[in-house]
């Protein structure tokens, strides 16, 4: 069945308006996928287990910090602009309405790893014979081949898996070199291989587009962090070279301490260094023979950030910022959530719109970080509750009656 192309959308259609995706999964990674195509005008049905829902509900920020599976900060930033809808693919019943879901679904993302995702009735081959333009996303740690393709892990081990844990933290102070590895604050690594499945899932949709068949998005979170770390890994086939933190340590300059934060400041080049001298005031302590070239600045990197940190205790970060910024001195503050949230330029872009949850209230919600000519970005749906959306598929779009519905919910299948 070939595809035909959407020749009626207007300017008040979003990209991907008439786009039906379902979504089978946990967490960040495939979630994040979704939420991307979600806000990119798809429809996306999220398939959670009965009772239980995605562990995200589980998993703090918590509103008032009390655990409740409505207001799980993470888990409705990572699923906005979704429907969802409770179905236990333990059961055959549910994989059997799983497959009539499928039958009008352009699209399905699951994190389950092979052997899992045959037990659920989410293999590729199963559901391409109901639905042989479906696009199946699989997004698992390692990946749908390999001696590593039925590991199950955690964003710890993953992101670990791809090295950049190893080297972090870098481009920093020469004393952070000693530290053990580090994983990436909060779920870094999970959202990196979020994006990766959603580029490659408009790929693959492209292609459906065209040829009217679809296929299966292997994703392996493992290869998408190595491959957004390739400057790194590349030194070793090439050079037999292993990267370290002391490759990455800026002998100064880097992080500095200001008066109320800290600064991310880069010396490169010598018209950086001579800018930033400028901009102190010209000190008498740059004229010293020790801080003349770049060689000794380096070797002297310890001290010289002292004293740079000594004028830059004096500064706030935004006076550092816009002052450097000006004289040409590559500096940037590090930002707190607040002043994120509080930001003028942020505000003036509309990044940030307030969104109504029934159960946790109207917070400020991040959008996206693009925008279109010709078509707007669609934000402002609620993450969904548990099972909301139940009786507008079940029986709405699948045609179960309201006493089928009643029946499959008692029976623990919805």
């Amino acid at each position: 069945m070939t595809k035909e192309p959407i020749s009626t959308l207007t300017r008040n259609d979003s990209l991907l308006s008439g786009v039906r995706v379902l979504e089978i999964c946990q967490m960040v990674a495939g979630p994040f996928c979704s939420r991307l195509l979600a806000d990119l005008g798809a429809e996306v049905i999220k398939i959670e287990p009965t009772g239980i829902g995605d562990a995200a509900r589980r998993r703090e920020p918590f509103l008032g910090g009390q655990p409740h599976p409505e207001q799980s900060g993470l888990f409705l930033c990572l699923n906005t602009g979704k429907k969802g809808i409770t179905l236990d693919l333990t059961t055959v019943t549910g994989r059997k309405i799983l497959g009539e879901l499928a039958k009008t679904a352009d699209i399905l993302v699951q994190d389950n790893v092979p052997q899992r995702a045959m037990e659920l009735g989410l293999a590729y081959g199963e559901l391409s014979h109901i639905n042989p333009s479906l696009i199946v996303v699989s997004v698992t740690p390692f990946g749908q081949t390999g001696a590593y393709r039925n590991y199950k892990a955690y964003h710890l081990n993953t992101f670990h898996s791809g090295s950049e844990g190893f080297l972090t933290p870098g481009w920093a102070k020469a004393e952070y070199a000693a530290r053990p590895p580090l994983r990436a604050g909060r779920y870094v690594g999970d959202y990196e291989s979020g994006i990766s499945s959603a580029i490659a899932t408009l790929a693959a949709l492209f292609w459906q587009r065209i040829s009217g068949s679809g296929q299966h998005v292997d994703i392996s979170k493992q290869e998408g962090l190595i491959y957004l770390n390739q400057t790194d890994i590349f030194p070793y086939p090439m050079y037999g070279l292993v990267a370290n933190r002391s490759t990455r340590i800026m002998s100064f300059g880097g992080i500095i301490e200001c008066k109320d934060g800290y600064v991310q400041l880069g010396l490169y080049e010598e018209h950086q260094w001579h800018a930033l001298v400028k901009l102190m005031g010209n000190p008498e302590w740059a004229r010293q023979e020790k801080f003349q070239d770049f060689k000794s600045r380096a070797k002297h990197g310890a001290e010289l950030n002292g004293l740079i940190s000594e004028w830059m205790k004096d500064h706030t970060k935004q006076e550092i910022f816009h002052q450097g910024q000006a004289s040409g001195v590559p500096v940037a503050p590090y930002n707190t959530t607040k002043e994120v949230v509080e930001s003028k330029q942020l505000a003036a872009r509309e990044f940030f719109v307030e969104i109504d949850h029934p159960v946790a209230g109207a917070f400020m919600y991040p959008t996206v970080p693009f925008r279109f000519s010709k078509s707007p970005h669609t934000s402002g749906l609620p993450a969904p509750c548990l099972g909301q959306h139940n009786y507008e598929i079940y029986s709405e779009r699948l045609g179960y009656s309201e006493e089928d519905v009643t029946k499959l919910a008692e029976a623990g299948v919805i």
